[in-house]
């Protein structure tokens, strides 16, 4: 029997739905700009962590290692501002008094976190291209892209697959009280399985299977694929499937969110 609310919204059609995501995409990009944590420190963080990967690729005197390293590193920044800032994104505005109107809209609730996530994946562009200037500059390290329209088509559906798992993020953790810490313990494992310094040839195999259900795996191998002039696509489509699929469940998941908390009255609990 279905319950009062229940009712489901009209849909937005194509069109329409790509304008609110641009939209939605612009003010939450100006947002993140404007904050002291998610706008500075996106901006100095990741030149820490890509200047450590340096130091220790560099003892190996190999200038293929330094442009893994490089590429690796740059994927970092991407990780790292989905894990911890989508992790905490429905608490952002729940504690701003938001969420009842984002829930409330005639948009549909999923559909008002993807320029969210999206914004937050689009930081971390902005870390790959400081990492890789920052590796050149400093280090020295010698860059070259052999297929450029396959290396930047393989960035933008990277970061636009990787958002979807920050879609996911921001769905599952929005009970927790303490949803940034959770996204904070994902960062440092995310570098690890998904093989941004670390090849997964060398993972136990349970491990390195397991890396292969997340996008940015798919995602960074593509990109080296691309920069070394070796096809991308079966990465990329991997990671674009990947992507969808991770869409679809936090779809669902915001649905059943949703009605839970009409259900039980619980949307505005903190």
């Amino acid at each position: 029997m279905s319950q009062p609310g229940d009712e489901p919204l009209s849909q937005p059609g194509i069109s329409a739905a790509l304008h609110f995501v641009g939209v939605g995409w612009w003010i939450q990009v100006k947002i993140i700009a404007t904050s002291a944590f998610d706008g500075v420190l996106q901006v100095v963080w990741p030149l820490f962590f890509a200047t450590a990967a340096f130091l220790v690729y560099d003892q190996s005197s190999r200038p293929e290692a330094l442009a893994y390293a490089a590429l690796g590193a740059s994927m970092m920044g991407v990780w790292s501002a989905i894990a911890t800032t989508a992790s905490n994104a429905l608490q952002r505005e729940r504690f701003a008094g938001t969420l009842e109107l984002l829930v409330s809209s005639p948009t549909p609730f999923a559909l008002t976190l993807v320029p969210i996530t999206i914004a937050m994946a689009s930081v971390g562009l902005y870390s790959m291209i400081a990492t890789i200037t920052w590796g050149w500059l400093v280090f020295g390290i010698p860059f070259h892209i052999a297929s450029p329209l396959a290396f930047v088509v393989s960035v933008l559906l990277s970061i636009v697959s990787i958002a979807m798992v920050g879609f996911v993020l921001s769905v599952t953790v929005v009970r927790y009280r303490t949803a940034w810490a959770l996204g904070n313990v994902l960062e440092y494992p995310g570098w690890l399985l998904c093989g941004f310094l670390v090849p997964l040839s060398v993972l136990p195999e349970p491990i390195a299977r397991f890396a292969q259900l997340l996008p940015p795996t798919w995602a960074v191998q593509s990109i080296r694929a691309a920069a070394a002039g070796r096809s991308p696509w079966h990465d990329l489509a991997i990671c674009a499937a990947l992507g969808m699929v991770y869409a679809l469940a936090a779809t669902l998941l915001a649905g059943q969110m949703l009605r839970s908390a009409r259900r039980h009255a619980t949307l505005a609990l903190t």
